[in-house]
């Protein structure tokens, strides 16, 4: 004999696989970026794919400026303009990575001049990106599921701490580039 299951403890459960899988990708995502920055040797030693840190940095300067417009819209109760804005800042955000990816699959890690000026400054600032960008990735992950499943007050609240942390990293990524290439000449 069979029980019936309450539909309210199924999609607990379903929530909970979805987590879970976003977790699971995610750290495997971070796992594969460390190992594609760290360990992977660079694949060529030319110039010709120079315009990737730059393209980068437009990337993620359009995430910041769709999250900001997003932003806006949610505080007017535009709802169908916020889930566009955040939309295309999902988009660009995963340009960004395809394009990240890339970077480091041809030209390895770019390291910042020992005695440049304001590495005292860069590397915490870098530091923080990047753990932050770990931290990120499944909080957007697990806010866009419950947003497009219709699970708005777990959204909202996923939300509150996503939005500040997506900013930083985007922003912090434009301000990472443009600080490695002046310390470069």
């Amino acid at each position: 004999m069979t029980t019936a299951v309450p539909a309210t403890n199924s999609r607990q459960q379903g929530t909970r696989a979805a987590v879970a899988a976003i977790l699971a990708i995610s750290a495997a995502a971070t796992l594969f970026l460390f190992w594609l920055i760290y360990v992977h040797p660079a694949a060529a030693s030319s110039s010709q794919y120079a315009f990737l840190p730059a393209l980068n940095a437009v990337l993620n300067g359009l995430s910041a400026t769709a999250l900001l417009i997003g932003y806006t819209f949610i505080k007017s109760r535009r709802i169908a303009a916020h889930r566009a804005a955040m939309m295309t800042a999902f988009g660009f955000s995963t340009l960004f990575l395809v394009s990240y990816i890339a970077h480091h699959a041809l030209h390895g890690d770019v390291r910042y001049p020992i005695h440049a000026a304001l590495r005292e400054v860069y590397l915490p600032l870098l530091t923080s990106h990047i753990i932050l960008a770990i931290v990120a990735l499944p909080l957007v992950l697990v806010t866009f599921f419950f947003s497009l499943t219709g699970r708005i007050p777990q959204h909202r609240k996923v939300a509150r701490w996503t939005f500040p942390l997506w900013l930083y990293v985007s922003i912090t990524g434009v301000i990472t580039y443009v600080m490695l290439r002046l310390a470069q000449g």
